[in-house]
């Protein structure tokens, strides 16, 4: 029953997803977009330190460069845009895969700080003179957003360009959520979450730890590039200063207050670091980050295990509830 339930309440989401488009304005449309791309990268974090327990610093590291490899196809190659998600997952594989192998030596505080030197110095990376060419140096890169395909005009549904790239993200949304979701349920992702809870003894059993945290690093990598490819293709610019350190700790305190343990959370993390700003500048134009820092205050306090911990924990106590309150077989009601 609790599993028709929750295929119900997708499947009403999904719909509701898909009518929102023509019931909003085109900046409500983009900044849904963007809590979709936000999500992607949260996710992938989310599978990095939630799952596997590796803390990461420098998600928003290989957010940029998914971005600038998108951006430069696009700009140098004129290579389409939806080619550049699988480019950019390629990419930012290796680069994560790369990056894990010398970190396995890290744990804790100290992978933290590894990571962390690689957000710091990305900006300076992608400013270097030796590859501005390709970059664009501190000027960035400009990028044009997408007409929907030909196919909708001619079915007569006739979508602009906010609308189309608001569905081709959920699109990949989608795909990217349920290759986690079948990831995380499988055989490697009972390896991935063996190594977080039990590392010796996931090693007894024959866990190749090493390899599988090298992976999953590589795995959350992929995550935030194709977030950042989206996200290039929907802002229309990348910049150097885009992606500053900073973002690395949007990332992280998306996943926390979302839920990083879970899957779903992504989604409810990505919502509050879109969002929670904006209404922060709302009550306060003084001091806005006064304002957001006792949002995240009252979230901790009121949800320590995150949005989606603290609707599961509502959920069971609420079918405990139940439970006790129906008529026990035999009884009068």
């Amino acid at each position: 029953m609790n599993l028709g339930w929750r295929t119900l309440g997708l499947l009403g989401a999904l719909v509701a997803a898909c009518l929102l488009p023509f019931l909003l304005s085109d900046y409500r449309i983009f900044q849904l977009t963007l809590v979709m791309v936000y999500a992607i990268a949260l996710l992938g974090l989310n599978i990095l330190t939630g799952f596997n327990g590796q803390f990461s610093l420098g998600h928003g590291a290989f957010y940029a460069i998914g971005a600038y490899t998108a951006a430069i196809l696009m700009a140098h190659y004129q290579v389409p845009y939806w080619a550049t998600l699988p480019a950019a997952a390629v990419v930012c594989l290796g680069a994560g895969f790369l990056f894990g192998l010398p970190a396995l030596r890290l744990e804790g505080l100290f992978l933290a700080l590894a990571t962390l030197s690689l957000a710091v110095a990305m900006p300076s990376i992608l400013k270097y003179r030796g590859i501005a060419e390709l970059t664009g140096g501190v000027q960035g890169l400009v990028l044009f957003k997408p007409d929907a395909p030909a196919f909708f005009v001619k079915a007569g549904l006739p979508l602009n360009q906010d609308q189309w790239l608001y569905f081709f993200t959920l699109a990949v949304t989608i795909v990217m959520f349920v290759l986690a979701w079948n990831l995380l349920r499988g055989r490697v992702g009972r390896a991935i979450v063996a190594i977080r809870d039990q590392p010796i003894a996931a090693r007894a059993m024959g866990i190749n730890a090493a390899m599988y945290k090298s992976l999953t690093f590589g795995v959350g990598a992929l995550y935030a590039g194709v977030a950042g490819a989206l996200g290039a293709i929907a802002i229309q610019f990348v910049a150097p200063d885009s992606f500053q350190v900073g973002l690395s700790f949007v990332f992280l305190i998306g996943a926390v207050i979302g839920g990083i343990y879970s899957i779903s959370g992504a989604v409810f993390g990505a919502f509050f670091v879109l969002f929670v700003p904006h209404i922060s500048e709302g009550i306060s134009r003084a001091a806005p980050q006064a304002i957001f820092g006792a949002f995240l205050i009252v979230f901790m306090f009121v949800m320590p295990v995150g949005i989606a911990g603290f609707l599961r924990l509502a959920s069971a106590w609420a079918r405990r509830r139940t439970h006790r309150s129906s008529p026990v077989r035999g009884e009068a009601p």
